[in-house]
């Protein structure tokens, strides 16, 4: 008896390696696929104006794709905390090193007018291309799923797609969103003069660190259109419920990022010589 429960553990531990193996395949597969079309479309849109806008919707479909096989992995794979915090520190490293100028979240477009980087109109372009990134990358990630590459994805297309949200107080979850929000801002803001291949280790640890913290009451997504990609489908809270967590706190938390930066940097002596 004991020999059939040991083998069936092994058995188990097997599955779950070999699912885990196809959702690396499936990542590495997702940002490879996206580095070869951005470097075509740069070529082929090269002076037309249209190159910016088409590395972002690649890069935040990318994005999204790769956040959806991930959540999965976690969700329905149920790795070890350990290996998903690792696996979530590597994506952050591997999207700031590939998106070449695209941002990827609209509170950050915002951010950029703030800071006149941008002008109202362009910022505006760049958020369509987000949103609609990341409503395709839903279907994306459902045509993969449904090929039944691995047990965890039969499994997650048996249950329809289906997720469930972890809010369960909007207003927490709202301050959460907007806390994460805040720090990776700050990162952000205080690492601008870094060289950027240094620069994406210490932002990604960031992110990994509020997706350690806040990870278990809201996911930690403080990115309106990754949010909507998704989190919005989720059984749960309404939708205005979730505009409220995961639309209005990364925003805010972005806002006074900035301008409690802007302040400090006011505050500054002059230094006279």
């Amino acid at each position: 008896m004991e020999a059939a429960e040991r083998a069936a553990e092994l058995a188990q531990w097997a599955a779950d390696r070999a699912d885990v193996a196809v959702s690396l395949a499936v990542l590495v597969g997702l940002v490879l696929l996206g580095e070869g079309v951005r470097r075509i479309l740069s070529r082929v849109l090269a002076h037309s104006g249209l190159e910016v806008h088409a590395a972002e919707l690649v890069s935040t479909l990318q994005l999204c794709c790769c956040t959806h096989e991930l959540r999965v992995l976690s969700d329905v794979g149920r790795i070890e905390r350990r290996l998903a915090h690792t696996l979530t520190y590597v994506a952050a490293v591997v999207h700031g090193l590939t998106f070449r100028g695209a941002i990827g979240n609209p509170a950050c477009t915002l951010v950029h007018v703030y800071r006149r980087r941008l002008v109202l109109g362009a910022a505006l372009r760049r958020i369509v291309c987000q949103f609609a990134a990341a409503a395709a990358a839903r279907t994306v990630m459902r045509f993969a799923w449904s090929l039944g590459l691995s047990g965890m994805h039969v499994h997650h297309q048996a249950r329809g797609f289906q997720c469930t949200s972890p809010i369960h107080a909007p207003l927490t979850a709202t301050a959460v969103e907007l806390v994460c929000a805040f720090t990776v801002q700050t990162a952000m803001t205080h690492t601008r003069n870094v060289e950027d291949k240094y620069r994406v280790h210490a932002v990604a640890a960031v992110i990994t660190t509020t997706v350690y913290a806040g990870g278990p009451s809201t996911g930690a997504v403080f990115n309106p259109a990754l949010a909507f990609s998704t989190q919005f489908r989720c059984s749960g809270p309404s939708l205005a419920e979730y505009c409220l967590v995961y639309w209005l706190g990364p925003m805010l938390g972005m806002l006074g990022s900035v301008l409690l930066s802007d302040w400090l940097e006011g505050q500054k002596p002059v230094q006279w010589r």
